[in-house]
């Protein structure tokens, strides 16, 4: 039996240099045909950038799967666990908190739109100025101007579960007693604003929470048909901000970057990803562009990919800067 250990040794050794080479040939060839697990946000907004994104990874060679639609709690996660990959609708400070229970398994990475995320609550321009509403605090007074249900409190559409800014606007009616005049509306958010802007057309006074880039603010322009009201809470500071009942106001929400967020280990493994999302960004300007033309009626994903594949087109150098 001595004989036969030195040609069992090599046959062994044999096994598995050939074992080696073949989970590296097998890896190199997974690097090469990289599924990339892609999610989008649940609001319409952000499905344009969410598409561009998709073609800059499939112009890189990386084969996208069905993109899945969902709300942020349900993102950061699945992509902690690994289900997901990435998406690029990140709001940054707003999700800040989703990043810290993902304990490291999920990154904020590069910029769509540095900034790009103003967010607060409005009234209508007319109702604001007729009875001097410069704060949602001043709402108290005239909640009933707001009522359509009878309950005595204002209706004001609000974020739906699951949403980083639901959790802000719940911190908000704690600490400054929102809830006692102030009902939260937070069924489906367009569908809701839809509702909103039908009373509006019909002279009646609204109250809502939106943030840009959004349609609502092309439906509804700002300092013409609606204004930015005061939202004292103490865990933001006052800024001069355009279209507002003062020139200087806390908004409520710090203004936020939009952001790509993706799976630590899968940037790690396809680090060509991570240089193209630090590279990558697009004009907010052109982002509402898009947005009012869903509002239009072209909301269909389809068009969606027509309005991407178009952008594309029109910044065809800056795009290949991207995926180069």
């Amino acid at each position: 039996m001595r004989y036969l250990k030195k040609p069992i040794t090599l046959i062994s050794a044999l096994v598995i240099i050939g074992a080696i080479f073949f989970v590296l040939s097998k890896k190199e060839i997974t690097v090469a045909t990289t599924e990339v697990k892609m999610a989008r946000a649940n609001w319409d907004t952000g499905y344009f950038q969410a598409e561009i994104y998709k073609q800059a990874l499939e112009k890189m060679g990386y084969k996208v799967t069905d993109v899945k639609t969902m709300k942020p709690s349900v993102f950061y996660l699945a992509a902690a666990a690994g289900d997901l990959d990435l998406w690029v609708n990140g709001w940054f400070s707003t999700h800040d908190t989703y990043i810290k229970e993902a304990k490291g398994k999920v990154k904020a990475v590069g910029n769509v739109m540095a900034k790009g995320g103003l967010q607060g609550y409005l009234v209508d321009k007319k109702t604001a100025d007729k009875l001097g509403i410069k704060s949602v605090m001043d709402i108290k007074k005239h909640a009933k101007q707001f009522d359509s249900n009878g309950d005595g409190k204002a209706d004001m559409v609000a974020c739906p579960p699951g949403w980083g800014c639901e959790k802000v606007i719940t911190k908000q009616f704690a600490e400054l007693g929102l809830g006692d005049f102030i009902n939260p509306i937070q069924a489906d958010y367009s569908a809701s604003m839809a509702d909103a802007i039908a009373k509006y057309k019909n002279g009646k006074s609204i109250l809502f929470y939106t943030w840009t880039p959004n349609w609502t603010v092309g439906a509804l322009e700002l300092g013409k048909d609606v204004v930015w009201i005061e939202v004292p809470y103490s865990e933001t500071k006052s800024v001069k901000v355009p279209n507002a009942t003062k020139s200087k106001i806390n908004m409520g929400f710090g203004a936020d970057d939009i952001r790509p967020a993706a799976n630590t280990n899968f940037l790690k493994a396809n680090p060509k990803v991570e240089k193209m999302l630090k590279k990558a960004s697009i004009p907010l300007a052109d982002v509402a562009a898009q947005n009012m033309k869903m509002n239009a009626g072209e909301k269909s994903e389809k068009a969606i990919k027509k309005h991407a594949s178009a952008w594309i087109k029109a910044n065809q150098s800056t795009f290949d800067s991207w995926v180069k």
